[in-house]
């Protein structure tokens, strides 16, 4: 039958490993071209699965309790939607004064605003700094951690006192052998005291999160003026009344906002749960693109695995010729040809597969974004190189065991 082949599976191999260290030169083309192919997938999943995991621990900073809302449009609803939500009105500090009167469901109520700025101690300064106005009740419902010093206290916020709490990259950058607690810095020509320094919080895609200075937001308004948006932030004891809580803000700042009964809202409600939401559907096109762009290097590899293979058999007809006369059956020629395949596309997968992670680690290095090992990746690239090697050899292989023995020899005679 056609299937049935004679030679055990060892010498199979060991005949296919002396054939491949033949051609030593062809067998290593061969070899790194797939191991591209499945290195540039295997990467690109790799620091895919680890941006998942590090949104899920650092950017999706609201916790599970806590929802934000904010005038401007979720980017999940398309662009325009985005657009017309910059026309909204401002949610402004008497709204949220109201609002924080009259919402009973919360625990903590807080507020933010911000803007870029310079901030300079001495000689030393950093531009393009975040300059956060918060309310007393942030350091509650933030997940900023205070690493020295203290938060500003709610009189510090009633009364505008020119204080601040600033943030490790601040601390490093102007302050790398001096304790900040007590001095005074500038933040655009304004004097201000620090109070307090956040605990680190690493870079997101080679960008700090620690490049930013918190003060009261009432001092805030009187530097910079009260004519951005706030975001409120709302933190519910329990996480199992966030639905209601949520609700209840929508009516009330529905109401204090004068929205009629067939408009709809002007204003957004961000969870930790729709963050994450938006970043995967970026994450998923992203990675749509980049897994088409490696099938092909993939696919090109298996070509070009294909077209090699052909030259081989075409190469080597007085050996099937020989083989066959002598009693080798088509299973033993096509499973001879198919184990040579498999072998340089195992190999090219295992490479691809440790190249793969190790590029994900180097870029997770310079990016500051921790690339993300998975097992069912080692998997896929085990079974995505073996499948090319079955697919795109299958073709020589059956050609070679195809070939009539007598006409195999007489064309090398």
């Amino acid at each position: 039958m056609f299937i049935k082949r004679n030679i055990s599976l060892k010498d199979c191999i060991k005949e296919a490993w002396r054939s491949l260290l033949k051609n030593k030169v062809r067998t290593f083309l061969t070899f790194l071209g797939l191991t591209i192919g499945v290195l540039s997938l295997i990467s690109v999943m790799t620091v895919i699965a680890g941006a998942n995991d590090f949104v899920a621990n650092k950017i999706a900073t609201l916790g599970s309790n806590v929802f934000e809302i904010t005038k401007v449009e979720d980017i999940s609803k398309g662009i325009d939607a985005l657009i017309r939500s910059f026309r909204r009105k401002n949610i402004d500090w008497n709204q949220y004064k109201k609002f924080k009167r009259k919402l009973e469901g919360a625990k903590f109520i807080g507020a933010e605003i911000s803007r870029s700025g310079m901030v300079k101690f001495g000689d030393n300064f950093m531009e393009d700094v975040s300059i956060k106005g918060d309310t007393s009740e942030m350091i509650f419902i933030s997940d900023d951690e205070i690493l020295d010093g203290r938060y500003f206290s709610s009189n510090e916020e009633l009364f505008s006192k020119p204080v601040c709490v600033i943030g490790y990259e601040i601390k490093k950058e102007l302050f790398p052998h001096v304790d900040p607690i007590g001095k005074v810095i500038k933040i655009e020509g304004w004097k201000f005291k620090v109070i307090g320094v956040y605990n680190s919080k690493g870079t997101i895609l080679g960008q700090s999160m620690d490049n930013f200075v918190t003060i009261p937001i009432t001092m805030f308004f009187k530097l910079f003026g009260s004519r951005r948006s706030l975001n409120i932030f709302v933190y519910v004891d329990n996480v199992n009344d966030i639905d209601g809580v949520m609700e209840e803000a929508r009516t009330i700042l529905r109401n204090i906002r004068k929205r009629k009964y067939n408009q709809e809202d002007d204003f957004t409600f961000v969870t930790s749960d729709s963050t994450m939401s938006l970043f995967h559907t970026i994450t998923d096109n992203f990675f749509l693109v980049f897994i088409l762009l490696s099938a092909v290097s993939a696919i090109i590899g298996g070509i070009v695995i294909m077209n090699i293979m052909l030259v081989v058999v075409t190469e080597r007809k007085m050996e099937i010729g020989i083989r066959r006369a002598l009693g080798a059956t088509k299973g033993d020629i096509l499973f001879q040809f198919l184990v040579e395949s498999l072998i340089i596309c195992f190999a090219g997968g295992v490479f691809g597969i440790l190249g793969g992670f190790l590029a994900a680690k180097i870029f997770g290095a310079i990016a500051g974004a921790p690339a993300s090992v998975k097992w069912w990746v080692a998997l896929l690239g085990v079974v995505l190189s073996s499948s090319i090697g079955i697919f795109f050899g299958i073709y020589p292989a059956l050609k070679a065991a195809n070939m009539d023995p007598v006409e195999a020899i007489r064309s090398e005679i």
